[in-house]
């Protein structure tokens, strides 16, 4: 099944949402205006659909393989590779002193989205590395980023994060891997690192692994982890690769989704010690590989967007192609396509919305982190980085969530035939479960978004968020029509909703922790619904200003329908959820644990 990218429903995110000509206001962003965020995306679009794409179903029947210690990529992914750095791509979004092109993430979500609908295990890899930058560009040294950034942003290397253990997943505090510090500045690593992405593979020079591992004597839990720089190939003072490090792929894990992508088992230092390099200061490694968790918290939202975007496309296709049984209302003599019945129309309009509401959300994310980062006024860049904080859990968890209902919808629309691997739509909704489990499982977002997001300012933020709703809901009304009309109402509840869950969530996360983190998935579900929907709410009220002005009419009418069909559909379910958080906490932990 082909992909062909959205790439006029992103420029309009991009245009009308994330208002990219304010993000072009930004010192450093200059040239980032419409055109080149059409220029960009255009490009993108043709390099994916045409490279990248055609790649997919083949490298899931023969994915990655394991043999000696050495890792052979998929056919196909080692060129595209190549092409993809070749391109500029990896650097599309970093600073321009490492090589980069500085273009705002604003432009390059929508880019890193189209990578991963065109193949989640191929896109995989630049995700990674790009966190692996993120890191080096805020703690690293100024050697380190000498020695590393340029390669890296060229897409010459390619980056890894190492957090998890056999025995220590998501709780960082029993991680085990040992660094000893020597003499000439170096640290000598030691351990077991699991579940790393492209840990190993042949489609770089280099391998550039951020390793967190604890300093002999430091503190106990996770304020005693380090984070260091432990490259496959150590490098040399003039920048060329010397020696291989003591750092080796043991194995690479059969899995349910992303098959082509290898996920290693790294052993460190089995062979004398393999050399690391610290990251800023020893003890504050947890703090550094957040910033890598962030950018990749927000990058696998983005993934869950994407998968959501290809099984949608390859879902309608099939309708439109699928003849059997006569419509309901007898529009069609005989057996038609299935499009024609009511509830394939509902699947594939549910898959639709929740897809561009998501899209939505996380464009307006990213300008707000565009301004958090690099807006001259203070007191801007504050507000927006607290809105894209709030921001993050919901991209992550929320996109992630609606991409395993999409896919698995996709599969619905699809009858028998989806079942079967050889439609395709079955490696759509394989991939996407991972989407929700790895860079934190979305009760770990959950409960970031309950007590850094909401319990840490007593809801101030989250109310602050509320407001800007209102305000959305005030236009509503005030256009008339019977489709905003239709959406105030929807969002004015849900908004109210939220509300009364911010109060319970404020009110007793001290005093009730269990019965606040009882809801604390069912939280984020809410306003991650709520915010998308917000999203489709400004989206009806620029299409609609649009469509009166004659523009575009077919996409602004679609634009406008799907708006409403979040709205009715979707929008609807926050208020079982706010009754499910505040008046169904104690059911949740009523059984005792012997009668599980």
């Amino acid at each position: 099944m082909s992909y062909i990218a959205p790439v006029k429903d992103m420029l309009f995110a991009i245009e009308h949402l994330a208002q990219i000509e304010q993000v072009a206001q930004i010192p450093g962003f200059e040239d980032a205006n419409l055109d080149t965020a059409q220029a960009v995306l255009e490009e993108c679009a043709k390099f994916n659909e045409g490279v990248v794409a055609p790649l997919n179903w083949e490298s899931d029947k023969n994915p990655s393989s394991f043999q000696a210690g050495v890792v052979t990529t998929a056919a196909g992914f080692k060129d595209a590779f190549r092409q993809y750095a070749e391109g500029g791509w990896q650097g599309l979004q970093h600073p321009a002193d490492f090589g980069g092109q500085g273009l705002p993430k604003t432009i390059g979500a929508a880019c890193i989205e189209m990578s991963n609908s065109a193949s989640l295990s191929f896109a995989l890899c630049p995700l990674l590395t790009d966190g692996a930058i993120e890191a080096l560009l805020t703690a690293g040294s100024d050697a380190l980023k000498a020695t590393y950034l340029e390669k890296l942003v060229s897409g010459q290397w390619t980056g890894t994060m190492n957090l998890t253990e056999p025995q220590a997943g998501s709780d960082l505090a029993l991680v085990r891997t040992r660094a000893e510090p020597q003499p000439d500045g170096t640290y000598k690593v030691f351990g077991t690192k699991i579940f790393i992405t492209y840990g190993e593979h042949d489609m770089a020079e280099n391998i550039v692994h951020l390793v967190l591992a604890r300093v002999q004597g430091a503190p106990e839990g996770v304020k005693g982890i380090s984070l260091f720089v432990v490259p496959k190939f150590l490098v040399n003072a003039d920048g060329t690769l010397g020696a291989r490090n003591d750092a080796h792929c043991v194995s690479i894990e059969h899995k349910l989704g992303i098959k082509a992508s290898p996920t290693a088992v790294l052993q460190f230092g089995d062979h004398g010690g393999a050399v690391g390099y610290l990251v800023g200061e020893e003890n504050r490694g947890l703090e550094y590989m957040f910033i890598m968790m962030n950018a990749a918290r927000y990058a696998v939202g983005v993934q869950g967007i994407a998968i959501a975007e290809r099984a949608y496309q390859q879902a309608v296709q099939y309708a439109r192609d699928r003849v059997q049984s006569r419509p309901v209302d007898g529009s069609v003599a005989g057996s038609a396509a299935i499009i024609h019945h009511p509830d394939v129309r509902r699947m594939l309009m549910t898959m639709r919305a929740y897809t561009e509401g998501c899209r939505a959300m996380a464009t307006t994310a990213a300008a707000a982190y565009d301004a958090a980062h690099h807006h001259p006024d203070a007191q801007v860049r504050k507000d927006n980085a607290t809105f894209y904080e709030f921001m993050v859990p919901l991209v992550k968890g929320y996109s992630t969530e609606m991409s395993l209902e999409v896919t698995s919808l996709g599969v619905q629309v699809h009858g028998g035939m989806g079942f079967i691997e050889e439609t395709g739509a079955a490696q759509h909704y394989r991939d996407a479960k991972i989407l929700t489990i790895y860079e934190g499982t979305t009760a770990i977002q959950a409960n970031d978004l309950v007590g850094r997001k909401t319990a840490r300012d007593g809801g101030q933020s989250a109310r602050a968020i509320a407001a800007q709703i209102e305000k959305t809901e005030g236009e509503l009304t005030a256009s008339a029509t019977p489709a905003a009309l239709a959406v105030a109402k929807r969002l004015q509840a849900a908004r109210q909703a939220f509300l009364d869950v911010v109060g319970f969530v404020a009110g007793s996360a001290k005093a009730d922790p269990n019965a606040v983190y009882a809801g604390s998935v069912p939280y984020l579900m809410l306003t991650g619904n709520l915010v998308a929907g917000w999203q489709m709410a400004r989206a009806l009220l620029v299409a609609q200003e649009l469509l009166h002005k004659g523009q575009d009419e077919a996409f602004m009418r679609a634009k406008i329908a799907t708006a409403q069909f979040y709205a009715e559909h979707i929008l609807v379910k926050t208020g079982s959820l706010r009754d499910s958080i505040v008046e169904g906490a104690a059911s949740v932990t009523a059984l005792a644990l012997d009668a599980f």
